[in-house]
């Protein structure tokens, strides 16, 4: 009698790892239009700085939410074949985005963009199914490097398109190349089993809360300017808040598999790591946010005028940092150990946020700050994230780097709507300017949050950094 057994995985060749490479690069491409047209779009449909912030981090936030998901049921259905369904989803926000009227249609095409955000992670589970150990490292690396590229292409297209054509045409574009991609992934890759389920399932009630969660703080600090006025309604806002984090952390002390595991943070190296990357990416998105609306006031008050075209060349620089920043972060903090590599990321960062804040009367002071920020937020995220790994056993490793992506999101989403809300809140009655002191208002204080993460960063274990 012979015993049956287990098909391997099919070896695949470059076709389908350059298949990955092309979604890879059309997502990077979509994610990244809004960035440097963000002043066009407030224009073209009448947003106030505050609604401006919140398209910026809609889709990260989306993103955040469906990424543990879409691992789980990776596991459950296959790689392949979840993969296939976030991209149609994808596709259908890129669509919906492309032919958005007015902003409500325009955040719900972005909220069903951030399903991208799953893609890159189930991309490295399908190239480790089907590839040996040495090749996946190096398509790994591939994909994630035209993933950067991709974001890069999209900073500097989304102008020109959407001054050439329209702003309909920037999402069209990329979104016709992942709808391509996609296909051609469906036809090249070769369908992968299931991998064996923990038992444990979805955590969907905290999935739901934690949603309920980020929107009802997103929305509070949207509206902060408006319902200042109105304490009511901004003492209710805030009520509801609070029942939604208290049910939220009710439900993940208890649940047997959580999203986001909170329990890990009773670890001070967990911790600590959570609170700098909060509040090195709450520099990063006032910086991210700030810049090109001060590239695109007009030049008759105290700005220059740019346009989306320039403002992509402009922020180019900064794209170019942030793609070095991560392999550098990483062999700093195998060098040296993550805490020096946090530090001088977490002084340089304040130091970039200080400077702009006294320094934004020529174009160059604004791309070098935004540049060196860049730079600086990706040592210290790639520092912190494995400030996190290797301070667990390693098969919680899963759950410490979600608590960094859960709160990287929260750090962006708060920089950015606090800084929209700012410039909101400095805009003088019936112009659509905002007064200089709200720019400088947003970059000092930024400046001064992540410069009192110091002790933190100072105080991290020698023991985590071997």
């Amino acid at each position: 009698m012979t015993t049956a057994l287990a098909t391997p995985p099919l070896r695949i060749g470059k076709a389908p790892v350059a298949a990955l490479g092309l979604l890879a690069v059309s997502t990077g491409a979509l994610e990244s239009v809004v960035t440097p047209t963000l002043p066009l779009l407030q224009r073209e449909l009448e947003m106030s700085p505050s609604e401006g912030a919140l398209l910026s981090v809609v889709l990260l936030i989306t993103g955040a939410l469906v990424t543990p998901v879409a691992g789980k049921l990776g596991d459950r259905c296959g790689g392949k074949r979840v993969l296939i369904r976030l991209m149609a989803v994808v596709c259908a926000g890129g669509l919906v985005s492309a032919l958005a009227p007015n902003l409500p249609v325009l955040l719900t095409g972005q909220v069903l963009q951030g399903a991208m955000v799953g893609a890159l992670p189930l991309s490295f589970v399908l190239v480790r199914d089907h590839l040996p150990a040495g090749e996946s490292k190096v398509a790994i690396g591939v994909v994630s490097g035209l993933f950067v590229g991709g974001g890069m292409a999209g900073t500097l297209s989304a102008g020109p398109v959407a001054e050439g054509l329209s702003r309909h045409w920037m999402f069209a574009l990329p979104t016709i190349a992942v709808a391509g991609s996609t296909v051609l992934v469906h036809r090249l890759m070769p369908q992968d089993p299931p991998r064996r389920p923990d038992g444990t399932g979805i955590d969907w009630p905290g999935l739901v809360l934690l949603s309920g969660t980020l929107v009802t703080l997103m929305l509070t600090l949207a509206t902060a300017p408006e319902t200042a006025s109105r304490p009511l309604v901004l003492g209710g806002l805030l009520v509801v808040l609070a029942a939604f984090v208290t049910a939220w952390t009710a439900v993940e002390r208890r649940a047997v598999s959580p999203t986001v595991d909170l329990r890990m943070l009773a670890r001070p190296a967990v911790w600590r790591s959570c609170v700098l990357t909060f509040v090195v990416c709450v520099g990063t998105s006032v910086a991210v946010y700030l810049v090109p609306q001060l590239f695109a006031v007009s030049a008759d008050a105290y700005g220059f005028g740019a346009g989306a075209t320039e403002i992509g060349f402009f922020l180019l620089p900064g794209a170019v940092a942030a793609s070095l920043a991560g392999p550098v972060g990483g062999l700093g903090a195998r060098r040296f150990g993550v805490r020096p590599v946090i530090v001088t990321g977490t002084v340089l960062m304040a130091a970039a946020l200080a400077a702009l804040a006294a320094l934004h009367t020529e174009i160059w002071h604004l791309v070098v700050g935004k540049a060196v920020i860049a730079l600086a937020n990706g040592l210290c995220v790639t520092a912190m994230v494995t400030a996190a790994a290797t301070s667990v056993d390693r098969s919680d490793t899963g759950i410490a780097t979600g608590l960094i992506l859960v709160t990287r999101v929260l750090g962006y989403a708060v920089g950015a709507q606090v800084s929209g809300a700012i410039l909101t809140a400095g805009t003088p009655h019936g112009s659509h300017v905002p007064a200089e002191s709200a720019f400088v208002t947003g970059f000092v204080m930024a400046a001064a949050v992540t410069a009192l993460s110091l002790p933190i960063a100072r105080s991290l274990n020698k023991g985590i950094e071997e």
